[in-house]
């Protein structure tokens, strides 16, 4: 039998269709689900839509950990809405509080050589733990649940081959932003991460987490590390020891790239404004004032990184100039902290405590100040995230951002002349699952309740034999799906309400989009490379679509967006010849036939210019006959009950 790495084998175990070579159709078992508040209404509506009486997973967990600001009843009711499906569907539900889903998932379900899909596009953090977590659409995860398996190319699989040890105030942080100074948001894209090497042993399953979860950064399918003895002793500090299984790569395993990273010589990174690729040293920006400190969020929250806050900030305050807050990963973090006393260094120091959710990450709260340098242990630093479209953010380690916090200014955190921290992981953390629910035993007796702000899941009717239209808009290179959709404290409440939060597409690019749209009855976008990087919410592709747009054509897509467009019945196409992007404007008038979808390439024309444009796509026969049917909803309906 041929050799196979991690990735390899879980897909293997886990293969309905196809087979492992790179780049062509498969269908995986999937054996647990997530979703998060912002993305699971709409996930949860559709799997209603479905008819089914029961998940039919291992395990699904509904997290409410993104849309916690209730600052109206359009949240609070939408977390009514979740909690009573969750009850009904045989659906765990962690509660507004109990933290952030990638940390708590971790600490609680994730389990070596299985497979998570989750509506949200940082689920590869239980890659952490040995699982393959691949980050979806919410239509995606609704069909997991009932029981479809889930379609995508197989991934290639690259080798991130570590070794030596990390130095003093150097972090996992630092580890994947060197990935993403080499490799680029789209270096991943189509390809599984795979960790190797002695290095490997020398970070704790939490470190390793920060890597998996900032590979959706660079565009990744998933990134996996192996199930070894560390992987056993934090399952067993969890009381999960029995759900450990050893998970290593073959020794003859092949691989389809190699990048080799020496831990010994890296140093502090920090990736600056406005992606998270464009990473140098910290010391290249040493004295840049700053304004503002954000830790936490899913990629550095968990206890490793707050105890190393902790340590530095003891006996020291906040710089006069800095506001620094921060957000824990769970209510264990918390709890542990709170135990061993440095929870109270932590507030001492001056540092605002927030809820233990994603909060500032998502533009929920704590923007920064107009103009203002905020330093954060994110994962993402697009244009207006922060809710602050003035503001420059700079993603970057626990240690330091905390430099920062006491300095004012960015700040190597190896010249503040501290001792070395050591963070022994503890043999047992406190364990209560009192918020996270369990399903109703008696889901007769469950009513849904559903709030004033959930409207009807809009519908797409099925393709004609030809679609013309205006061209609606025309960006460039790595527009993502905040630019398409923004997140934020404005918008998020309004993402079960389509017509509403239609309203806002492209709104960081163009307010006057929707309005465009609707006036135009529809039409085309155009985009440059990886268009629709980012995060995995449907709604920038749900959206559109209630807008009327009818076919994207790039250069190339993001993985999880792509698969959205071809969930709601958008045609995504791309250029055969790159430089024709340069052969369409703003404001022609284009025409595509249809009819002929599983041929390629054919022939795009722009009747402004009076032109054709030869346009191809790496669509499956299963996709086109979704576009076909309108959109997967009403295929699926057809698959489920079967």
């Amino acid at each position: 039998m041929k050799p196979k790495n991690i990735a390899q084998k879980i897909i293997a175990a886990h293969l309905i269709e196809g087979e492992l070579k790179a780049s062509s159709p498969i269908a995986i078992r999937i054996d647990q689900t997530l979703t998060q508040d912002a993305t699971g209404t709409m996930a949860y509506l559709q799997f209603e839509a479905m008819g089914l009486d029961r998940v039919r997973t291992e395990l699904s967990v509904s997290y409410v950990d993104h849309n916690t600001l209730q600052s109206g009843f359009m949240n609070a009711d939408d977390h009514v809405y979740l909690q009573s499906v969750a009850a009904k569907y045989g659906i765990l539900f962690s509660r507004p509080g109990n933290g952030i889903c990638h940390q708590v998932h971790l600490e609680r379900f994730g389990q070596p050589g299985k497979t998570l899909l989750g509506s949200d596009s940082h689920t590869p953090t239980g890659g952490g733990i040995g699982m393959l977590a691949i980050g979806a659409g919410g239509l995606d995860v609704a069909l997991a649940m009932a029981g479809r398996p889930f379609h995508l190319t197989m991934p290639k699989v690259v080798q991130i081959h570590l070794t030596g040890k990390l130095s003093p105030f150097v972090s996992a942080k630092d580890i994947i932003l060197e990935v993403l100074r080499r490799l680029t948001v789209k270096g991943g894209v189509g390809k599984v991460m795979e960790y190797t090497g002695d290095g490997v042993s020398t970070l704790s399953v939490p470190e390793r987490a920060t890597i998996t979860n900032m590979g959706a950064e660079l565009g990744a399918t998933s990134s996996i590390f192996p199930s070894d003895d560390i992987t056993r002793q934090f399952l067993k500090s969890q009381e999960r020891e029995d759900q450990f299984l050893p998970l290593i790569a073959d020794p003859e395993a092949e691989y389809d790239e190699i990048l080799e990273i020496n831990l010994n010589s890296l140093e502090p990174m920090i990736a600056k404004p406005h992606m998270p690729d464009l990473v140098v040293s910290v010391r290249e920006l040493k004295g840049t004032p700053v304004k503002q400190v954000a830790m936490g969020s899913c990629t550095n929250s968990s206890f490793r990184d707050l105890s190393i806050i902790a340590s530095m900030l003891k006996g020291r305050k906040v710089h006069p100039t800095v506001s620094a807050a921060l957000t824990a990963g769970s209510r264990q973090v918390v709890s542990m902290l709170m135990a061993n006393g440095q929870w109270s260094d932590i507030i001492a120091s001056g540092v605002r405590i927030l809820e233990n959710v994603c909060g500032p990450c998502i533009g929920m709260g704590f923007s920064p100040p107009s103009e203002a340098v905020s330093l954060r242990t994110f994962n993402r630093n697009f244009t207006g995230r922060s809710g602050t479209k003035s503001a420059s953010v700079y993603l970057c380690s626990p240690e330091t951002a905390v430099a920062a916090a006491l300095t004012g200014e960015i700040t190597d955190p190896r010249d503040l002349d501290l001792p070395p921290i050591q963070i022994s992981v503890p043999d047992q953390f406190p364990i209560d699952d009192s918020m996270i629910l369990q399903p109703s035993e008696k889901p007769e007796s469950i009513k849904i309740i559903r709030g004033p702000n959930i409207k009807p899941l809009p519908q797409k009717e099925p393709l004609p034999e030809k679609l013309t239209g205006e061209v609606l808009l025309k960006v460039e290179d790595d527009i993502t799906t905040d630019h398409i959709m923004p997140a934020g404290a404005k918008i998020l409440p309004l993402r079960s309400n389509i017509p509403a939060i239609s309203e806002y597409v492209f709104e960081v690019i163009d307010p006057t989009f929707p309005q465009r749209a609707r006036k135009a009855g529809g039409g085309f976008v155009i985009g440059g490379h990886n268009y629709g990087q980012g995060s995995s919410r449907e709604h920038a592709a749900l959206a559109p679509m209630a807008l009327g747009v009818k076919a994207v054509i790039t250069k190339s897509f993001a993985r999880i967006h792509l698969a959205n467009l071809i969930n709601f019945g958008i045609i995504p196409l791309t250029f055969v010849n790159e430089a024709d992007y340069e052969k369409i404007d703003q404001g022609d008038q284009l025409e595509l036939d249809v009819t002929g979808l599983d041929k390629t390439p054919f022939s795009l024309k722009n009747v402004t210019q009076n032109i054709e444009i030869p346009v191809t796509h790496a669509l499956t026969e299963r996709d086109v006959a979704m576009i076909c049917a309108g959109g997967a909803l009403s295929y699926a309906k057809e698959q489920v009950h079967q």
